[in-house]
């Protein structure tokens, strides 16, 4: 019998929710073979029919679905258990509970995470003004920013820039280069900004630019990837930091998800200060 499984990913709205709940699940078994298919508006017995069908035929077939139409919800679960499919319904439960603890019923409605409310278009404003003010670009209404990221090249700014602003968080990101000065608003800059330095392993930067500049097939290796140099960048970047008394994060074993995290913490402190 094969070890390699079979996951169907079923969603009544774009999938993006469920996707993001399989990667987290997945990263918590080190031994695990599978092929994903992923199903989004799924809304009729007649779909649940024909993927029930494909999976039911196949070893080791799982499937995993966000639905949250009641009746819809309890089909799949009934037809799976007739085919023995394992069958896991990921919000069934959490909505069953929040409902009784908020004392009222759910609406039970696909995609009313995606309602157009004041929320969303604080993200699709935040992001574009957190677009309009990557690598250092139009700095002078960076008082308006939420959180200003400072660091050297390669230390994350830009990826960690966009997942902030798609939580709503209008971000300056701003590349801090060897005898160059930072803009002069940064060092009067109104308490309600955040601003945070980035670091890293000189190390790990100079193997990341060798990388990049491979890639790109750039002109700049000597001084760009040389580690002397980029020890020099980060010792700068430090004292930079120190001097204005802003927060530092190195970033060396990080993911943009943890080093945003951890932004946030620091975000929120000052706020509440």
């Amino acid at each position: 019998m094969s070890d390699k499984y079979n996951v169907y990913l079923l969603s009544d709205s774009t999938g993006e929710t469920l996707d993001r709940i399989f990667l987290s699940l997945k990263s918590q078994f080190a031994n695990f073979d599978y092929e994903k298919k992923e199903y989004a508006f799924v809304r009729t017995e007649q779909q649940i029919d024909k993927i029930i069908k494909e999976c039911s035929s196949l070893q080791n077939s799982i499937i995993l679905y966000t639905i949250v139409e009641t009746k819809l919800a309890k089909y799949i679960s009934n037809i799976s258990e007739k085919h023995k499919v394992p069958c896991f319904g990921i919000l069934g439960n959490l909505i069953l509970n929040f409902s009784k603890l908020l004392n009222q019923k759910a609406i039970h409605k696909p995609s009313a995470q995606h309602v157009l409310d004041d929320d969303y278009y604080k993200r699709i404003e935040a992001i574009q003004f957190t677009m309009s003010h990557d690598d250092g670009k139009k700095l002078d209404d960076v008082s308006s920013s939420d959180i200003v990221l400072l660091g050297v090249s390669r230390t994350s700014k830009t990826p960690t820039s966009i997942y902030l602003a798609n939580r709503g968080y209008k971000t300056v990101n701003i590349p801090l280069v060897m005898d160059q000065k930072i803009p002069d608003d940064l060092k009067s800059i109104n308490n309600k900004t955040c601003v945070i330095g980035l670091i890293a392993d000189p190390d790990r930067l100079a193997d990341i630019r060798r990388n990049r500049v491979a890639i790109m097939k750039e002109n700049r290796i000597e001084e760009y990837t040389n580690l002397n140099a980029i020890k020099d960048e980060i010792d700068q970047s430090k004292k930079l930091f120190k001097k204005y008394n802003w927060p530092i994060i190195d970033v060396t074993r990080k993911s943009v998800e943890e080093t945003a995290a951890s932004i946030l913490k620091i975000y929120e402190i000052k706020k509440n200060k």
